[in-house]
C-alpha cells in the first residue's frame, strides 16, 4: 500500500513540475503563442484539472474582461480591494498573477506586507495597512491582508487571545468604515484538503526554482493543520458581513480555481467599456543635419548568447 501510495506522490509531483513549466509558458508568452504553445505541449496525468486548450482560451476571455475593468475604473475614479487569504499552497498567488499578468500596474498592484516591524506592532493594529488602499482609478489586490490576525498570528501565538477577541470585533467596523468610504471589497478564501497541501508541499521541496516558498512557518502549518481549521471557522463566521461577505474559491484544482475567482471578482463589479479613441501613429519626424554618433562598446551588455 506504502509502494502504491508513493508511486501516486511521485506522478503528482512531476505533474505538478510539469505544470509549472505551463505557468512559465502563460506569464513570458502573448495571447497567440500562449494557445499555440498550448497546443504542443504534452499532457501530464492530472486526474482533475482542465484540458489546456480550454483552460487558456477562459483564461484570455477573462483577461481581457480585466482590462475592460481596469479601463473602467481608471475612467470612473472606483476604488478596488480584494483580499486573497487562505492555507500556504492554497493558490492565492496564483491567482493573484493570472489577474494582474496583463493590466496596468499604475492601475492595478498587489500589496504583500512583510511581518511588522516593532513600531508597527505598537500601532493600531490596520494603521499599516491603511496606506495602501485605494485613491481613486485604483484597483489593490491584498495577497494576505488583516486576516493574518486571525490566522497565522493566533495560530503561531503572535497574537494574545485579548488581541485577537479585539480584532474581531474591530475588523466588520473597519470594513463598515471602508465600504462606505465607496471602496468596493471583495474577499477570496482559497480552500484546499489536507491531501492536496501535502502533495503541493512536496511538489515545492522537489522543485528547486519554488523551494524558496517553504518557509519553517509553511511546515509548522503542516503541523497545526486542524489549529488553522478552526481559526478559519471562527474568522468566517465571526466577519462575514452583508457589507464585506467572504466567497470560498475551491482550489484543489489550481486552474479552475483561478478562472472561477477571476469569473466572480468580474461579476461582482458593474463595470461597463469604456469608449476608447483610434490611436493613429504619428509620421516620425526626420532632421536631415542630424548624425547619429556610435556609442562607446563598453555601454553595452556582453552578447552572452549571441
Amino acid at each position: 500500500m506504502t509502494n502504491e501510495a508513493d508511486e501516486r506522490n511521485a506522478e503528482w509531483i512531476r505533474a505538478e513540475l510539469e505544470e509549472s513549466r505551463d505557468e512559465d509558458y502563460e506569464l513570458e508568452f502573448g495571447d497567440t503563442e500562449v494557445s499555440e504553445r498550448a497546443a504542443g505541449l504534452p499532457e501530464a496525468k492530472r486526474d482533475l484539472t482542465i484540458d489546456r486548450h480550454e483552460y487558456f482560451g477562459h483564461l484570455l476571455n477573462l483577461q481581457r474582461e480585466l482590462i475592460k475593468l481596469q479601463t473602467w475604473v481608471a475612467h470612473t475614479g472606483k476604488k478596488i480591494v480584494v483580499l486573497f487569504e487562505g492555507r500556504d499552497s492554497a493558490g492565492k498567488g496564483g491567482a493573484i498573477k493570472r489577474i494582474t499578468q496583463r493590466l496596468n500596474p499604475r492601475v492595478c498592484r498587489v500589496v504583500a506586507l512583510p511581518a511588522p516591524s516593532e513600531r508597527e506592532r505598537s500601532q493600531w493594529y490596520f494603521q499599516r495597512y491603511v496606506p495602501h488602499l485605494p485613491a481613486g482609478g485604483e484597483i489593490v489586490l491584498f495577497d494576505r491582508s488583516w486576516y493574518n490576525r486571525a490566522g497565522v498570528e493566533r495560530v503561531m501565538g503572535f497574537a494574545s487571545p485579548t488581541e485577537v477577541e479585539q480584532f474581531f470585533k474591530d475588523a466588520p467596523e473597519f470594513e463598515r468604515l471602508l465600504v462606505s468610504s465607496g471602496i468596493v471589497l471583495l474577499k477570496y478564501w482559497f480552500s484546499i484538503s489536507d491531501e492536496e497541501q501535502q502533495r503541493r508541499f512536496l511538489g515545492r521541496i522537489h522543485d528547486p526554482m519554488k523551494q524558496w516558498k517553504l518557509s519553517p512557518m509553511d511546515l509548522q502549518s503542516r503541523v497545526r493543520w486542524e489549529d488553522y481549521t478552526m481559526a478559519k471557522e471562527e474568522m468566517l463566521t465571526r466577519t462575514n458581513t452583508p457589507e464585506a461577505r467572504w466567497y470560498i474559491v475551491e482550489g484543489n484544482d489550481k486552474r479552475r480555481a483561478r478562472l472561477n475567482c477571476m469569473a466572480h471578482l468580474l461579476s461582482q463589479i458593474p463595470y461597463q467599456e469604456v469608449p476608447q479613441e483610434e490611436v493613429a501613429l504619428p509620421e516620425r519626424v526626420f532632421h536631415p543635419n542630424y548624425e547619429r554618433h556610435a556609442l562607446p562598446a563598453e555601454l553595452f551588455v556582453p552578447r552572452v548568447y549571441g
